[in-house]
């Protein structure tokens, strides 16, 4: 009997967490701290199954696809329609994500990795996604295969695991309400700065508005810090320290020691291709992020930074991040 990929069923559900145990451990092996797994990792792999092949009101369409091979589940595939956030125009509607927990067992026929991807691609089709996105951790075979279908980089998620080793330096501040207006504008020039480099990041009409009252937001949040540099008439730069969430890390990991640096930006990176003044002061905003991390507990950070933003994955590098994930992208 050859082999077939189909829609998974909860039929599915005990080989797909065998599977997915190695997806995890295999990142896990990569880096033990970013990639912490949770005690009951099976079980939160199993809950998540459960939900998404089972619950009628669901916060987004994702779908899951297996290879059967004469009845035997030799890999499986996640894909999900990704909502658009609202600072962003999404003229092309919801992109489509292929999500790194995704696994194929190593004694799966040959072929088995790209029917899996070619499936997830037709359902993402299907469901209206214009543009496909391709997450990925580990594993070789993966890459070749997103990038033989067409898929480029999109944004790199740079980590660190060794947080809090300078402390908090001279000059960063946290945020306060009368931050708000400078950070909104430095936002539009880092948004600028994700347009030039790919129009993918195209900015919504009513970003300015939409950021400003999510910003006010978050000062209320006591899960994150919000810093600043600079005077608040000419604010130079800020960075959130905020908790990991799923979107990111698959269920078999724990991620309430991982934080995620996503809002970040300093005029001195507002050249996407060479650093100002030795980008010293938005140096001193990621230590002090790191820093604010360090005293939550927390042990690893994610920073997410656009593949195409050379000065700024320099910085990132040169403060001793490495790239641990890529999102890639097929028009």
């Amino acid at each position: 009997m050859s082999q077939t990929i189909r829609p998974a069923t909860p039929d599915d559900m005990p080989r797909v967490v065998e599977l997915l145990m190695l997806d995890a451990q295999e990142r896990h092996a990569e880096d033990a701290i970013l990639w912490k797994m949770s005690d009951d990792a099976p079980a939160q792999i199993e809950k998540a199954l459960t939900f998404a092949l089972t619950a009628e009101q669901q916060p987004f369409r994702q779908f899951w696809h297996v290879a059967d091979d004469g009845g035997q589940i030799t890999g499986v595939i996640h894909a999900m329609m990704l909502p658009v956030p609202p600072i962003y125009a999404g003229l092309f509607g919801e992109p489509g994500l292929i999500l790194p927990d995704s696994f194929v067992a190593t004694d799966a026929p040959s072929g088995t990795l790209e029917g899996l991807l070619a499936a997830a691609e037709d359902a993402l089709h299907e469901a209206g996604a214009r543009i496909k996105l391709a997450s990925y951790v580990v594993g070789e075979g993966w890459r070749t295969a997103f990038e033989t279908s067409g898929y480029e980089p999109l944004t790199l998620y740079l980590s660190r695991n060794d947080l809090g080793d300078q402390g908090m330096p001279d000059g960063v501040r946290k945020a306060t309400e009368d931050n708000i207006r400078g950070i909104v504008a430095r936002s539009a020039e880092n948004r600028q700065v994700l347009f030039d480099i790919d129009p993918f990041w195209e900015t919504h009409p009513e970003a300015d508005p939409r950021f400003s009252a999510w910003m006010t937001r978050c000062l209320t949040l006591r899960d994150r810090d919000m810093i600043v540099l600079g005077p608040s008439e000419d604010l130079q730069g800020y960075i959130i320290a905020q908790p990991a969430s799923r979107m990111h890390f698959p269920p078999a990991h724990d991620i309430t020691r991982t934080g995620v640096i996503d809002d970040y930006y300093h005029s001195e990176l507002a050249n996407p291709e060479a650093i100002d003044h030795g980008g010293e002061a938005a140096s001193a905003l990621l230590r002090a992020a790191e820093a604010a991390f360090a005293n939550r507990g927390i042990g690893a950070a994610f920073v997410v930074c656009p593949a195409g933003w050379a000065s700024k994955i320099e910085l990132l590098e040169c403060a001793g991040y490495e790239t641990a994930m890529v999102w890639s992208i097929k028009r």
